[in-house]
């Protein structure tokens, strides 16, 4: 009777011993198994970080407006116009299409001429004619647009291309090259010509200091979301 007790007793034991040998391995190989979980999601992670792109908050089709010239200007002749070597780097940065207004009748070579007749044409409140046939605006979401600064405000064949266009319900970004009046009056020009256009703080660069000015202009596009 005794060796039987004894039997069932080690028996007993036996099986309470596989079972909690059992449990202490499940308890390990799940441990293992959700740190091994765990590794591969922190990789994936980490590979899905270095791999996203940034986004851009300025979408749709870029149109780069611009009148610019090599002669007429103080420090001239140069190669490149001061305006126009903004309208580049932009260019550069985010792409689009590129329009440069061209006067059907060319101003003076000389800065003097070229200030008086630029004087004379903002006291009559003229409108150059413009040489190129004009873009279709309709086709752009962003207008960038560019100029010298003339007696305070933009070049009067720039108010003429600002007549035939129409920027209501368009991104506009004004840029302009100045000898010290910064942006004059032109984002007060758009605001007013444009109201329900959204018009964005411009860029305003010296002009003579403009082919070393490429890390503002990218700054200033990165401010706007480009």
């Amino acid at each position: 009777m005794k060796k039987r007790i004894i039997a069932f007793i080690v028996v007993v034991i036996a099986v309470i011993a596989v079972f909690i040998g059992y449990n202490v391995i499940s308890g390990s190989s799940s441990k293992n198994s959700s740190k091994s979980s765990s590794r591969s999601s922190n990789s994936n992670n980490s590979q899905s970080s270095k791999t996203a792109k940034p986004t851009v908050s300025k979408k749709g089709k870029n149109l780069i407006v611009y009148f610019s010239r090599k002669d007429g200007v103080s420090d001239g002749p140069l190669k490149v116009g001061h305006t126009k070597v903004i309208a580049n780097f932009i260019h550069q940065k985010i792409g689009g299409d590129v329009y440069e207004i061209i006067p059907a009748k060319d101003y003076p070579k000389g800065f003097q001429a070229t200030a008086d007749q630029a004087e004379k044409e903002q006291k009559d409140d003229a409108r150059p004619k413009i040489k190129n046939k004009l873009p279709d605006v309709n086709k752009y979401d962003n207008i960038f647009i560019g100029s010298p600064i003339w007696w305070g405000g933009y070049p009067m064949v720039v108010r003429t291309f600002l007549d035939n266009v129409k920027l209501n319900n368009k991104n506009v970004f004004p840029f302009v090259t100045h000898k010290g009046s910064g942006m004059g009056d032109t984002e007060e020009t758009l605001k007013n010509q444009f109201p329900k256009a959204k018009i964005s703080d411009g860029l305003a660069v010296e002009g003579t200091a403009a082919e070393q000015s490429r890390k503002d202009v990218d700054e200033w596009l990165s401010k706007l979301g480009f």
